[in-house]
């Protein structure tokens, strides 16, 4: 077993979206709440009543202050991670509220995120503008929602990570922490601990994977030999540290030997709370690659309508498969962003009516769907469209000023039912997807109730599905078999 430690010396790397550089590396180093609604309909996993409008309590825009979790859509015969909202009150990192973010920090953030994700898309640098939030460790990164816990090492020492499918390599703090390490709720990993840990080593062709997974040209440890890994992202947070591999326990029958990961020596920036990242992308060192000969690049999560529920993460098809309830679109193409799972959308339809697109619009640029993006991104003119048939479908509802990037919003603080508009996605293969309700606004306050679309500066920037929309849904993703499917009322 090899284990961290030695000096720490400054360098550079180039960042995976441009012109940003790490200002510190291991190269001598020896030793990122959108509330939720609940249906009026006795039968909550029908969400749409008469195909035009959900009827909605206002109550249910608040949000609870305690945890209600569900076993709902776990799988026995699969593994299956509890997903929890990471500021709702069934997470352990809720414990401090000054650490939760406002709404203006989680909508900054969230675009700093998409700026970085379309330069990538569209194979531009970053401009410095586009990710200019300052990192402060107090502050959380918005584009973390969702947690699952599991276990590294031997013995396995539980760990939350935030798992993103827009993100390849996994990665969690390690003593000794030789340069930063932000404050986390558990214990950091010391693998010095572990029966199983290893370092790899520069000449390792797996180190050699490390570039098209973080875009960053891995280095080397100059006494050890050991490969150096470094990722930033949109909001500026980074973590650099060794490249290395142990044994990954997802549940207590489903154990993984040498399981590739970031052991982070310097982690900084808008990180708070949890243990690291997940990463579920397609990239050959996401989790997903690496368990591909158990699982067949099969998974499916669903993320809970408000965060005092909890979710799933689970993978492989268990003995029967997905239900028949999924219904499935191919997987598109995504040249630039290789790891990134992209949709071919066809139309949108609001209030049971198709808008009036050009099928052009969304030909041109194309869909990725992400879990680490929070409100979805649609071209200017299919935002423009989508906007002006929901605000026809709100007449009856007072405006309220526009939110940060939320242009389209509401006081409905003097209402007691609200009927809301339908809103759905037809992608490729004839599949259509009605939202649940609790994937159309965010809530600000009752009185600051907005439309959770933003539009695209231009018609060729790439639409991106954010996690918002993704609520309650069933989100299965056959990546062996180039589709990804969607199912109403996956969890509560």
């Amino acid at each position: 077993m090899t284990t961290p430690g030695g000096s720490f010396l400054a360098n550079k790397y180039l960042i995976r979206f441009g012109v940003f550089v790490f200002l510190t590396t291991l190269c001598s180093l020896e030793k990122g709440f959108a509330l939720s609604l609940t249906e009026t309909s006795e039968d909550t996993t029908n969400s749409v009543h008469d195909h035009t409008h959900h009827t909605v309590q206002l109550k249910s825009l608040l949000p609870e202050k305690t945890c209600s979790p569900s076993t709902r859509g776990h799988d026995n015969k699969k593994a299956s991670l509890e997903v929890v909202h990471r500021h709702g009150p069934c997470s352990k990192h809720n414990q401090h509220k000054t650490d939760i973010p406002i709404h203006t920090q989680i909508l900054q953030q969230d675009q700093a995120r998409v700026n970085s994700v379309h330069a990538l898309l569209n194979g531009d640098k970053l401009r410095q503008s586009d990710t200019s939030i300052p990192a402060k460790s107090s502050t959380a990164l918005g584009s973390g929602d969702y947690i699952v816990t599991l276990g590294l090492g031997s013995p396995p020492k539980r760990l939350s990570l935030v798992f993103d499918t827009g993100s390849d390599l996994t990665w969690t703090q390690c003593q000794p922490c030789a340069k930063s390490c932000y404050q986390q709720n558990e214990q950091i990993f010391d693998p010095s601990l572990s029966k199983s840990y290893t370092n790899i080593s520069c000449n390792s062709p797996v180190c050699s994977l490390l570039k098209s997974a973080t875009g960053n040209t891995p280095r080397c440890a100059t006494r050890t030999g050991t490969c150096i890994y470094g990722i930033q992202y949109g909001d500026k947070s980074f973590s650099v540290g060794y490249f290395s591999k142990d044994s990954l326990t997802l549940t207590s029958t489903d154990l993984f030997d040498g399981f590739l990961f970031g052991c982070g020596q310097d982690n900084e920036g808008l990180f708070r709370g949890f243990a690291g990242l997940l990463g579920l992308g397609r990239n050959k060192i996401s989790l997903i690659e690496q368990t591909a000969q158990k699982y067949g690049r099969f998974f499916s999560y669903c993320l809970p309508s408000t965060p005092s529920s909890t979710g799933y993460l689970s993978f492989g098809r268990g003995s029967g498969g997905p239900s028949n309830a999924v219904k499935f679109t191919p997987l598109s193409t995504v040249s630039q962003g290789g790891s990134f799972y992209g949709l071919n959308v066809v139309g949108i339809i609001v209030s049971g009516r198709q808008l009036s697109i050009p099928t052009s619009v969304f030909s041109s640029s194309g869909m990725i769907i992400d879990s680490g993006t929070v409100i979805t991104r649609l071209q200017a003119t299919a935002y423009n469209a989508l906007r002006d048939a929901f605000q026809n479908g709100m007449k009856r509802y007072p405006r309220a000023k526009a939110f940060s990037i939320l242009d389209t919003c509401y006081n409905l603080s003097g209402s007691n039912t609200i009927y809301l508009p339908t809103i759905a996605f037809t992608f490729g293969g004839g599949m259509k997807l009605d939202l649940d309700a609790s994937g159309i606004l965010y809530v600000v306050s009752t009185s600051q109730v907005c439309l959770a679309f933003v539009g695209t500066s231009d018609d060729n920037d790439f639409a991106i599905f954010g996690n918002v929309q993704q609520k309650r849904l069933q989100v299965v993703y056959d990546v062996a078999g180039g589709k990804i499917g969607f199912a109403p009322a996956g969890c509560p």
